[in-house]
């Protein structure tokens, strides 16, 4: 990206900070917009304030438009909050670059809006989930993010604004929510186990931000999946329902030494599986953490997470804590 003048909502969150380290580091001039102060925000505010806002994107090139109301909020917030927040503050967005004649407007989504559409009925094979996938949202959120992608191809359609939208899949660094889960795996463990389907690190999702910028002046309007590569083929759904730790060993060999050095388990079963090979193609996105990846780093004892990661941290969804895990769960 040539030197420009660049917003970044959600700057005092995870993603946004680390989109706000990259660009600095870039040479772009960044405006931060979040509704919390911090050192990566230089407008303090919502994005619901359509004043703010367009104070926020005049003189923007690019807009990335990671704020947003998430999953963890569902039991915290009031449905009302998540079509202000995620709806009504992406609209405002996406009028003001409108006005101001930004030429790229990347939005970060999720894997979330697919919803329903990623549980296979028992006895089926695991989903193959690509961009054509029907999204079913299960909950407000997925709903919410699903509204917002269709604001942002109705505003390419009718105001010619390049928009991007980049359904990320996992790369929070806090616990799961499903104590079940976390009684049986250690937490580095779980996060490896998902590299090789549901998850992405933060540094490589950065780097997708930045393509899709680069790429959403001439794709018009476009939705990528945004997750680690995984080894697993269309041929090893069936399979990965029934025995998931033998399918991984037969597409990396060398995760069962890693993992017993560690006392670490594999899943028994995987039920769905994202397919970033879009994004790699058209946007030109060479994500490196992989599977694969992952073992190699803690062979040589790097544990699993980038050093942007490890910059960044844990930023966590509440003020507060709650005593039955990282957030409560409906």
């Amino acid at each position: 990206m040539r030197r420009m003048k660049v917003l970044v909502t959600g700057s005092s969150g995870h993603l946004g900070e680390a989109l706000v380290r990259k660009l600095r580091s870039l040479g772009h001039e960044v405006i931060g917009l979040d509704i919390l102060a911090g050192p990566f925000t230089t407008h303090v505010g919502s994005i619901t304030d359509r004043v703010l806002v367009a104070d926020s994107v005049a003189g923007a090139q690019t807009v990335f438009h990671a704020a947003s109301l998430h999953k963890p909020h569902v039991a915290t917030h009031r449905r009302q909050d998540f079509i202000d927040i995620n709806i009504s503050g992406t609209l405002n967005l996406l009028e003001a670059s409108a006005a101001a004649g930004v030429a790229a407007f990347v939005y970060t989504s999720t894997t979330s809006v697919f919803g329903d559409a990623l549980v296979p009925p028992e006895g089926a094979p695991a989903a193959w989930v690509t961009e054509d996938m029907t999204p079913v949202p299960r909950n407000i959120y997925g709903v919410t993010k699903a509204a917002a992608e269709d604001l942002c191809q109705l505003f390419h359609r009718n105001h010619g604004l390049g928009c991007i939208v980049l359904r990320t899949s996992r790369f929070f660094p806090e616990q799961d929510d499903d104590k079940a889960v976390r009684d049986v795996y250690a937490d580095e463990n779980l996060k490896a186990n998902e590299f090789l389907h549901r998850r992405v690190d933060i540094e490589d999702v950065v780097d997708a931000h930045l393509l899709a910028a680069q790429h959403a002046h001439d794709a018009g309007f476009r939705r990528y999946i945004i997750s680690a590569t995984t080894p697993f083929s269309a041929d090893d759904l069936a399979e990965l329902r029934v025995d998931a730790s033998r399918v991984a060993r037969r597409r990396v060999p060398d995760y069962e030494v890693e993992y017993a050095r560690r006392g670490w388990k594999m899943f028994p079963t995987i039920d769905r599986v994202y397919i970033n090979e879009r994004a790699r193609r058209e946007l030109g996105w060479r994500p490196r953490y992989d599977f694969a990846c992952i073992i190699d780093r803690l062979k040589r004892g790097c544990g699993i997470r980038s050093s942007l990661a490890r910059l960044v941290g844990s930023k966590g969804y509440h003020a507060r804590t709650f005593s039955d895990g990282p957030y409560p769960v409906v």
